[in-house]
């Protein structure tokens, strides 16, 4: 694994998959890579590992909540700025799902980094992101709430 950071961009495999992002119009792309972790049997591939913390972290930044920002995202960023794609909460939450499995004990991804020096930076990357996904699910179900609060005031 050709790997410089922690962060959701910091490896060859994140950048490789980036190219094919960025020739799409659609989240189809973010779909395919959430999806191929999901799928698989019984234990996460590190290459797919890859791919899917980079997917979660576009979802992040169409939701305006990116973790990273730098050359390595430039083309993402431009990609996103272009699309003006909004993801469903069921895209945000299938992404938080599939980083609760690439930390987990079936992923390679997590196994090569705990190898490594730098594993507690790895981790700190994913909570992040994972967190900054789940503050736009609660500001969410928040909305959803103040509605009905609302409409339920409003017909009293």
């Amino acid at each position: 694994m050709g790997t410089w950071s922690g962060e959701p961009f910091g490896n060859d495999g994140a950048c490789d998959w980036s190219y094919d992002l960025i020739e799409s119009r659609d989240l189809s792309a973010l779909e395919e890579a959430l999806d191929r972790v999901i799928e698989a049997d019984d234990y996460v591939d590190g290459s797919d590992g890859e791919e899917a913390v980079a997917a979660a972290e576009v979802v992040a930044k169409l939701l305006g909540r990116g973790t990273q920002t730098d050359a390595y995202t430039e083309d993402v960023d431009t990609w996103v700025a272009s699309v003006g794609i909004a993801p469903s909460s069921e895209l945000i939450a299938k992404a938080m799902h599939v980083l609760d499995l690439i930390v987990g004990d079936q992923s390679e991804l997590a196994e090569l980094w705990d190898e490594g020096h730098d594993s507690d930076e790895w981790r700190s990357g994913i909570a992040r992101l994972r967190a900054a996904l789940a503050r736009f699910r609660i500001n969410v179900v928040w909305i959803i709430v103040a509605s009905a609060l609302a409409g339920l005031l409003a017909s009293l």
